[in-house]
């Protein structure tokens, strides 16, 4: 069986690491437009990498959590296929052990030269006027993906989710694409899908199951089913109770 999963932060939200879209979301205290976007960058950069900077220093306090830890656990245990797609930013899943996860948005933890393309582990504390230690150039950003730049690992992404005999949704909106329209195309090549969140997701009717709940109790008893073959089940809404 080929497991293909995508997580959100909502999955991490339990760690400390605020999400974005909720009534206390990130973008409700920061405009897309002035941190997140290359005009931005190339406008403000010292308001950038404070933004970032901020982001950094909360990821170092984080620690995975069960919900990371389960998914490890399951791609360790599990003896056919298995890929992990991430839209956060984080580095979570690998602390927990995860290995096949594909970063789609980039990495917080790392660094860009947006001239080269060389890449490092970042500091504690980025600068406009920070070079480069490979071309030299004072290029250096995070190395993310921003709003109007190619999500990464598209290709590989949408060919492992057309193979997949099962794909799980855990902690995301469904509001953001090309991410949100993985499970539709899971579904529609014959995968069975489950959505676990806190609440339906934009994208819940595509779901055979949908369960609703905290991640770090859900999810490992959903890793536990699968794990003792139970991983079946019918289109439903299920609440913290299953």
């Amino acid at each position: 069986m080929n497991i293909v999963i995508l997580t959100g932060a909502g999955i991490s939200a339990e760690s400390g690491l605020g999400t974005f879209r909720d009534k206390d979301g990130l973008w409700t205290r920061y405009r897309i437009e002035d941190v997140a976007t290359p005009d931005a960058y190339a406008r403000n950069p010292a308001l950038v990498h404070e933004f970032y900077n901020l982001r950094r220093h909360g990821l170092r306090a984080a620690v995975p959590n069960a919900a990371h830890f389960a998914l490890a656990d399951l791609e360790r245990r599990h003896s056919g296929g298995f890929l992990l797609v991430t839209q956060n930013v984080d580095d979570l899943h690998q602390r927990a052990g995860s290995q096949n996860v594909l970063a789609m948005h980039g990495q917080l933890q790392n660094a860009l030269c947006a001239g080269c393309g060389h890449v490092w582990p970042a500091p504690d504390l980025m600068f406009p006027e920070d070079r480069c230690a490979c071309c030299d150039a004072p290029l250096c950003r995070p190395d993310l993906v921003w709003f109007g730049e190619d999500v990464r690992f598209l290709d590989q992404i949408i060919a492992a989710t057309e193979k997949a005999d099962l794909f799980a949704l855990i902690g995301t909106s469904g509001n953001v694409h090309p991410a949100a329209g993985l499970m539709e195309l899971a579904r529609e090549c014959g995968a069975a899908t489950v959505e676990i969140n806190l609440e339906p997701s934009a994208v819940a009717s595509a779901a055979d199951r949908v369960i609703l709940g905290r991640a770090t109790e859900m999810v490992p008893r959903w890793v536990a089913d699968i794990l003792s073959g139970q991983s079946g089940g019918s289109h439903r809404m299920a609440g913290p109770s299953e």
